[in-house]
């Protein structure tokens, strides 16, 4: 099995990182877009970062271009947007792509890790949503529909293990 903190990940400022300082954390994982239906969503992340990150949740935000062009900005007016509109404190890191022979090696592993609907591994849109409990393996995949607050449940489930 691929260690998920050892994978490579760009950060904000472009830099290439790691997820490393998560190790022993939940981590919900999200693919992000300022200009999406489901952008709203920002809030709920963010809402329960703040309830959680003291017990040992981390939401990941990776700001993603690929469905109708809904975050064309780059990491500093993505980092604007966030922090202005909705008050984000979680972390942001680098645009990436999700599907494709682009996708990042992150997103490679987590959908191979949690396959979609029918057994796809191709994210369908913005703020698809995986779940990845404190040993680094993914417990849920979530659709974009489905709101920040309904996977509250399944957080404090994991943060009890």
């Amino acid at each position: 099995m691929t260690d998920l903190y050892s994978i490579p990940v760009t950060a904000a400022d472009g830099s290439t990182t790691d997820l490393s300082a998560y190790r022993g954390r939940v981590l919900l994982i999200v693919n992000v877009a300022s200009k999406c239906g489901f952008t709203p969503q920002y809030a709920g992340l963010e809402a329960l970062y703040r309830a959680h990150q003291g017990s040992g949740l981390t939401v990941l935000g990776f700001p993603c271009n690929q469905f109708g062009a809904q975050e064309p900005g780059d990491a500093a007016e993505i980092a604007n947007f966030c922090s202005t509109t909705y008050d984000v404190t979680f972390p942001v890191l680098g645009k990436i792509d999700v599907n494709g022979a682009d996708a990042a090696p992150l997103w490679r592993h987590l959908k191979q890790e949690a396959p979609g609907l029918l057994g796809s591994e191709a994210i369908k849109w913005n703020f698809t949503k995986f779940f990845v409990g404190r040993d680094g393996r993914v417990i849920e995949r979530y659709a974009p529909t489905t709101k920040p607050e309904a996977i509250e449940a399944d957080i404090q489930k994991a943060l009890q293990r």
